[in-house]
């Protein structure tokens, strides 16, 4: 039976409804996606459209402690006015403000959380060079602040918050009001902060992944084999001291936090120079604001040197040609078909969401924390060591229903991993 539609008003009181629950998942994101500690301060990096959330986690953290907290506001909208008028050559330098704030805050301790919620449409037709120049620019200009999430000594969150154009793209057979308080339900079930203890759920939670890492971390296999009735075939060396994380992640003064809120996966850095084989999406990417569809990649030696797609092979290819390392995989990451997203059945057209609904590979940087000894390494010595370095670091998603996963060790041992999208002890 199909249900019947929401009034603009009914929307309203039940989403109205939620505030509670909504106050509940702000705590959560500030006091175990954060670790919020006593007299530490916050960074809130926060789309405009998101401002009532905002102000939330801002009550949530002083009420936790918070030293200061600092909004930084975002706009895609105006992003994509400025894509539209600025040459990539003058996006390709990070404006001496925005270097001193954002290193500023790195050196000074702050913990980071970035809120995601936009139109996925909103950069179609942009020249993909252009973000890509942008978000390269960030991450190589701007040292201390992304050298600080990567090396472990600050805190960093990611986690959404619903907005209209991106409910609307998600549920678009709804009217703009009940699209919104659609989305906000299903965010809050995927995120386990639909109930009476969110925290306690999280703790419970980060339980299962322990002890798949445990599984994972004991075996130390050489290789991981990839296949599925699309077309995948791929093989995935590791690393000789590869490590698997997952759930909560643990900065190099031993504070526990969640990277990700929603998370299901288990991940490592691969062996950026032992990756054969095709392999095909799952799902679409979305990446900086623009839809790919029906894509794959060709690796040879680590590298990819084929690839295509029914829709965004231009954005593909800004991907790989971001710097010389962006064609090689930093990240592998396991995750059964048997999770709330994906059980959800919702497309969320957000990486943070579908990517948990997938087992995916991810182009670029690696981490530095799934190579023993990695984060006392630099750069130079965790690319010698196997674990990529670039300037970006893009999720693709090639999980589907029928995969089969294997992992391989050096005497060519086979040991069922994944059996049919599922972990092998499902």
């Amino acid at each position: 039976m199909t249900p019947i539609p929401m009034t603009d008003q009914e929307a309203k009181i039940a989403l109205d409804g939620l505030s509670k629950q909504i106050d509940l998942y702000a705590e959560l994101l500030v006091k175990k996606g954060c670790a919020l500690k006593v007299g530490q301060q916050l960074a809130v990096m926060a789309p405009i459209q998101t401002a009532d959330f905002a102000r939330r986690v801002q009550r949530a953290a002083y009420a936790a402690g918070a030293k200061f907290v600092t909004v930084i506001w975002t706009d895609t909208e105006s992003s994509r006015i400025t894509f539209d008028n600025v040459s990539v050559e003058d996006l390709s330098v990070v404006p001496a403000w925005q270097k001193e704030q954002l290193d500023g805050l790195a050196k000074e301790g702050a913990a980071f959380l970035f809120l995601e919620g936009q139109d996925p449409e909103v950069m179609k037709g942009v020249d993909p060079q252009k973000p890509a120049a942008s978000s390269r620019a960030r991450n190589t200009q701007c040292k201390a602040f992304r050298e600080g999430m990567d090396f472990g000594r600050n805190v960093w969150c990611i986690a959404g918050v619903p907005v209209r154009p991106w409910a609307h793209e998600v549920f678009p057979n709804l009217s703009e009001a009940e699209a919104l308080y659609r989305l906000w339900v299903a965010i809050l079930d995927v995120a386990r902060a639909s109930g009476e203890d969110p925290e306690s759920a999280w703790e419970t939670h980060n339980a299962t992944f322990e002890k798949t890492k445990r599984f994972l971390n004991s075996h130390r296999f050489d290789a991981l084999w990839y296949q599925s009735e699309n077309g995948t075939n791929l093989v995935v060396g590791m690393n000789k001291a590869h490590l698997w994380e997952g759930g909560a992640a643990r900065t190099v003064d031993g504070t526990a936090f969640f990277p990700n809120i929603p998370t299901e996966e288990v991940f490592t850095s691969p062996d950026r120079l032992r990756v054969e084989g095709v392999v095909y999406s799952a799902l679409p990417l979305i990446h900086a604001g623009q839809i790919v569809k029906n894509f794959w990649f060709r690796f040879e030696k680590g590298k990819v040197v084929e690839y295509d797609a029914e829709q965004g092979k231009d954005v593909l290819k800004s991907i790989v040609e971001t710097d010389e390392h962006a064609s090689y995989l930093g990240e592998c990451a396991l995750i059964s078909k048997n999770t709330p997203i994906r059980q959800s059945g919702i497309l969320f057209y957000d990486t943070l969401y579908d990517e948990n609904a997938s087992c995916h590979l991810a182009l670029g940087t690696g981490f530095p924390e799934c190579l023993e000894g990695g984060l006392e390494m630099d750069s130079k010595a965790l690319l010698a060591h196997g674990i990529n370095q670039s300037a970006t670091h893009v999720d693709f998603m090639i999980g589907s229903d029928d995969m089969n996963i294997w992992g391989v060790d050096k005497d060519g041992k086979e040991t069922p991993i994944f059996v049919n999208g599922q972990w092998a002890w499902e």
